[in-house]
């Protein structure tokens, strides 16, 4: 069901209670509201207005005599009408230009865009990189481990770097390790692990000469599998200190269900990846219904970002429902962007 559309004044009313919550957290008085409106408009008027904000489902009074808070109805119609078209003030853009600016590598990046991400709405500040399977490939390496193990290094084009121990089906010694890593970095750079292993086992089913061995062994080191933590996507997550300590999870059953999701990151993982195939830039969530205790305070605004044609990683902001939306989804879509020029090996926008 759609939610009704409220004229100017009323929506100008609801804006300005829905800031000013934000703002103080205090249950917003019509007195408080008549300061602030444009429109010289008694108390009384404007008590009428959010009374009926109020029975539209936008509002509610916590107490008969307390003023009145926004419902999660009231957050999405805000955030609709006003924060979806708000625009990045210049000096956030300089602080977040400089603070991406200052990285080397898509590791760095990523971190501090989650810190960014983390201040500036008083919660988590999440990164969910794309598969390392699907990214180009700079550079790989393998190194012979004492037990026999291998460790497989591999850095894509933007710098992310990823590494893990693994046990093939046979033994290696280390200068053919080098061998092959020679002729996958003069062969395949710029290819994606996908495309190296489908074209290595394509050239294996033609050839049976000493490239087909070479191809075989090969195919052993760089399946993209060895890469499948959470589907072969790495989650950062920056700034816990930041939303435990937010009113909303004074209770102690919703803040142990938001420890368990940061520390089940599996969660925050399935929650930021059905994000990827939104139509919107940045779509904002109200109410997760995926946490069950805590989720009804929360809210989620993701971006997406990329480098070219490659597979997409999603960026995003897990806080409480009273928060800056105007300043929170004006800061993910620029940090999806300068986000997006790291990986490309391009300055922030």
């Amino acid at each position: 069901m759609s939610a009704p559309t409220l004229s100017e004044r009323h929506e100008q009313v609801l804006a300005e209670v829905v800031r000013a919550y934000i703002e103080t957290g205090e249950p917003v008085s019509s007195r408080l509201i008549v300061r602030r409106h444009a429109e010289p408009l008694s108390p009384a008027t404007i008590r009428n207005v959010m009374a009926d904000l109020e029975d539209a489902g936008f509002l509610f009074q916590p107490h008969t005599s307390a003023g009145r808070v926004p419902t999660a109805a009231g957050y999405r119609y805000f955030i609709d009408r006003f924060a979806a078209q708000a625009q990045l003030n210049a000096e956030d853009e300089r602080w977040i230009r400089r603070e991406i600016d200052s990285t080397t590598s898509f590791e760095q990046a990523v971190e501090r865009a989650g810190h960014i991400l983390a201040k500036v709405s008083h919660g988590l500040g999440l990164i969910l990189s794309p598969p390392m399977g699907r990214l180009p490939v700079a550079h790989i390496r393998f190194l012979l481990v004492p037990d026999g193990r291998v460790l497989v290094v591999v850095i894509s084009e933007g710098g992310h770097t990823r590494d893990k121990v693994v046990r093939p089906d046979r033994l290696f010694a280390q200068d053919e390790l080098d061998r092959i890593a020679d002729h996958l970095n003069r062969n395949y750079s710029g290819w994606t692990l996908e495309a190296i292993r489908f074209h290595l086992a394509e050239r294996l089913e033609r050839e049976q000469d000493s490239y087909g061995q070479l191809a075989r062994r090969a195919l052993l080191l760089c399946d993209p599998r060895l890469f499948d933590d959470e589907g072969g996507r790495q989650l950062y997550v920056e700034g816990t200190a930041e939303i435990v300590v937010a009113p909303e999870f004074a209770d102690p059953e919703r803040l142990s269900d938001l420890l368990s999701a940061i520390e089940e990151k599996q969660r925050l993982v399935a929650l930021l990846a059905t994000c990827i195939g939104t139509p919107e830039p940045v779509s904002v969530r109200i109410g997760l219904s995926e946490m069950a205790v805590a989720g009804a305070s929360l809210a989620l605004i993701s971006a997406r970002f990329r480098a070219g044609s490659q597979a997409p990683g999603t960026l995003g902001i897990l806080g409480p429902l009273r928060m800056d939306y105007e300043r929170a989804i004006t800061t993910a879509a620029y940090v999806a962007e300068c986000v997006s020029s790291t990986l490309s090996g391009e300055s922030a926008p």
